[in-house]
């Protein structure tokens, strides 16, 4: 029987947030000759290999969003974020998931500090600026004292027999988590073009850039036609 292993990122990945994090694509299925030869299965047509025809069928469907045949090609990705990321990434529930558990394990227990902590926006509840009044070293301190401290209170609760489903919700939201995220290529681009917005948190545009990174060599023209 094979033994286990630590919990470590897959052979094809890309590091995020200053290296605290990562996502790897673990398994894929399907191409961009998937893609066209579903949009022209009611001709009774199948293409084993790319054309410049079949490049401007892909742009065509992208353009006039007809969705199905990019829903042919699924991707399962494995994702290392702090749990503030990992919520906003849920929220996407096209995707299916399956996720560390803290009522199972305390082992590896990681957690994540900034690389540059920001400031909050005047005019956006939701938003943040780059930092001009902030003590960086002093803020960034005082967030790895807190994870620290939120271990010393989980382990001590472990170590009075409390059980880890109770202890684990002392743990920071800056812990991070490891979780299996599937997605099909339709939705995998909804998520990418909410997440790799101006609009959306730095830390999650990180892992939507990474994502990109990841797919781009086996879509080329997908990534094209999208601005990629």
């Amino acid at each position: 029987m094979a033994a286990d292993h630590v919990n470590l990122p897959p052979a094809q990945h890309v590091k995020v947030l200053d290296g605290q994090g990562w996502v790897g694509l673990l398994e894929s299925m399907g191409s961009e000759v998937t893609i066209v030869n579903a949009a022209r299965v009611s001709l009774g047509r199948c293409r084993e290999a790319m054309d410049d025809q079949d490049v401007k069928l892909l742009k065509y469907l992208l353009e006039h969003r007809h969705t199905s045949p990019f829903e042919h090609v699924v991707f399962t990705f494995s994702v290392h974020c702090p749990l503030f990321v990992r919520s906003q990434w849920q929220r996407h529930r096209t995707w299916s998931y399956n996720e560390i558990s803290r009522r199972y394990t305390e082992v590896d227990l990681e957690f994540y500090v900034p690389p540059q902590v920001r400031e909050q926006a005047a005019s956006n509840r939701q938003a943040s600026i780059e930092p001009l009044h902030v003590d960086q070293a002093a803020a960034r301190q005082l967030i790895d004292a807190h994870n620290r401290a939120g271990v010393g209170v989980y382990t001590r609760l472990l170590e009075m027999g409390v059980c880890r489903e109770q202890a684990r919700g002392v743990l920071p939201q800056n812990l991070l988590t490891t979780f299996w995220a599937t997605v099909d290529l339709h939705n995998l681009i909804s998520f990418l073009a909410l997440r790799d917005s101006a609009d959306a948190q730095w830390e999650i545009r990180q892992y939507a850039v990474a994502i990109k990174a990841l797919i781009l060599p086996q879509f080329p023209s997908v990534a094209q036609a999208l601005g990629w």
